[in-house]
């Protein structure tokens, strides 16, 4: 079966004119209608976003019947993180802290979605991450990642994907993903490291900040940033769209 998948980080709706508008990311996600939908930055009862539980929010207005959120960071009013959006039902869920010290605190949310009509459905590990903006920091998080209850339970043949704003400028996080832990890229477009989908900034892209690692039964038929013309206003990222075939 073909399975779908998309990540956005969508800077809590504010795109790149400094407004806030929802309507505009409900747009794109919409337009692209995956499977399941991996969110980064994204509030709850934040007065910069209207209070707004905003999960809940494209959940509904999209049509996603199952959402899970993971929230890393609690302000003086409201409180923000990453969430997952999915057509499939999510049997468990847990956030996975990636805090490193004295930095700003990070999390990685794993869903376990079971995939496909109800009753022969597959199961799938995702797992959405938003990373530090330090090289240091970001293999530390992946370390603490792998020694997780959860990824360590991930067996290396079943389906898994890894996908989220890695901050991963120079794709040093590569090699750990794809030698170490044997994970193939949806987003780099050589071995060499050099070539991969630009995200950031959305309405120039330069950097490829978002990423998606895969294994398993997981073949990979397409992926793509987005082209519409309101994807690179209504967030300063770029979501990135990826096709798997589920074997």
């Amino acid at each position: 079966m073909k399975l779908s998948l998309l990540t956005y980080n969508i800077h809590r709706a504010i795109g790149v004119d400094r407004r806030f508008r929802l309507q505009r990311i409900a747009d794109v996600l919409e337009h692209h209608a995956a499977d399941i939908v991996l969110l980064q930055e994204v509030d709850e009862g934040a007065p910069r976003s209207r209070e707004l539980d905003l999960a809940r929010e494209l959940a509904a207005a999209v049509g996603y019947p199952y959402v899970a959120v993971g929230h890393n960071v609690s302000m003086r009013r409201g409180r923000y993180g990453n969430a997952t959006l999915s057509r499939f039902p999510i049997v468990r869920e847990r956030n996975i802290d990636l805090t490193i010290a004295w930095r700003k605190r990070r999390g990685c949310q794993h869903t376990h979605v079971r995939v496909g009509p109800e009753g022969e459905g597959r199961e799938l590990d995702i797992f959405n991450l938003h990373l530090g903006l330090s090289a240091a920091e970001r293999h530390e998080q992946i370390r603490v990642l792998t020694r997780s209850h959860e990824f360590a339970a991930s067996a290396p043949g079943q389906p898994c994907v890894v996908g989220g704003d890695f901050n991963d400028w120079r794709s040093l996080l590569y090699g750990a993903f794809v030698d170490a832990l044997g994970f193939r890229c949806a987003t780099q477009l050589d071995s060499g490291r050099r070539r991969c989908l630009r995200t950031y900034p959305a309405f120039s892209p330069s950097g490829g900040l978002d990423r998606v690692y895969f294994r398993g039964p997981l073949r990979l038929l397409d992926a793509r940033t987005s082209r519409l013309a309101v994807a690179r206003l209504a967030s300063d990222h770029l979501p990135v769209y990826v096709e798997f075939e589920l074997r």
